[in-house]
C-alpha cells in the first residue's frame, strides 16, 4: 500500500489527556511512595507545617505523631466526599454558602419585585327608587338615533330599557 493510499486518522484528546495532572511524576522518576493524590499533598504539607509548629507539645508521645501523621497520608490516596473529590467536595460547599439565599434565575440574582401601589376610588351611591312597568314606559321617548332614551335626561340600563318596551302600559290589559 503507498502513502497516498492510507487512510488518515485524525484524533482528539481532551485536555485531561492532554495535560494529565499526575503529580509526583517527572518523566521516568517518581516520587517515593508516588505518584500522589492532591488530597494526599495537603494532608502530607498541613500535616507537616502542623508537626512542626507544635513540637513542643507532642515531643513527649515519641513517633506516635509522626506514624498517625503518615498513616493519615496513606488513607486520604482515595477520599471521596459523596463521589467527588474532596476539594471540589469543599469548593461545592463554599459555593452554596457563598451564594445569594434568593438563588438565581438564568444567572442572575432572583429578587423580589418592587411594591407597586395600586390607586383607585369607588363611589356607594344609593339604589334608584323601584318604578312600576307602566310609569317606566311612559318614561322613555324616541332618541335622535331611534333608541329610547329617558324623557328625564337619566337614562337607565339596557335591560331597563327592553322591559319598559315590553311591558303592557297596565296589569289589566290584555
Amino acid at each position: 500500500m503507498s502513502a497516498a493510499a492510507q487512510p488518515r486518522v485524525a484524533r482528539a484528546y481532551t485536555s485531561a489527556r492532554r495535560h494529565p495532572w499526575v503529580l509526583g511524576r517527572l518523566g521516568d522518576w517518581t516520587v517515593p511512595f508516588g505518584p500522589y493524590t492532591p488530597a494526599q499533598l495537603v494532608v502530607l504539607g498541613g500535616g507537616a507545617f502542623a508537626l512542626i509548629n507544635t513540637f513542643a507539645w507532642w515531643s513527649w508521645a515519641g513517633p506516635v505523631p509522626v506514624v498517625l501523621w503518615l498513616g493519615a497520608v496513606w488513607a486520604v490516596r482515595g477520599a471521596q466526599i459523596a463521589g467527588q473529590n474532596p476539594f471540589t467536595a469543599v469548593l461545592g460547599g463554599l459555593v452554596l454558602l457563598l451564594r445569594h439565599p434568593a438563588g438565581r434565575i438564568s444567572g442572575r440574582v432572583a429578587r423580589d419585585r418592587r411594591p407597586s401601589y395600586l390607586f383607585g376610588q369607588f363611589i356607594i351611591e344609593p339604589a334608584p327608587a323601584p318604578v312600576t312597568a307602566g310609569v317606566r314606559a311612559a318614561g322613555l321617548v324616541a332618541g335622535p338615533s331611534g333608541g329610547l332614551r329617558s324623557a328625564g335626561g337619566v337614562a337607565g340600563s339596557g335591560l331597563s330599557r327592553l322591559l319598559a318596551q315590553t311591558a303592557p302600559a297596565g296589569r289589566g290589559a290584555a
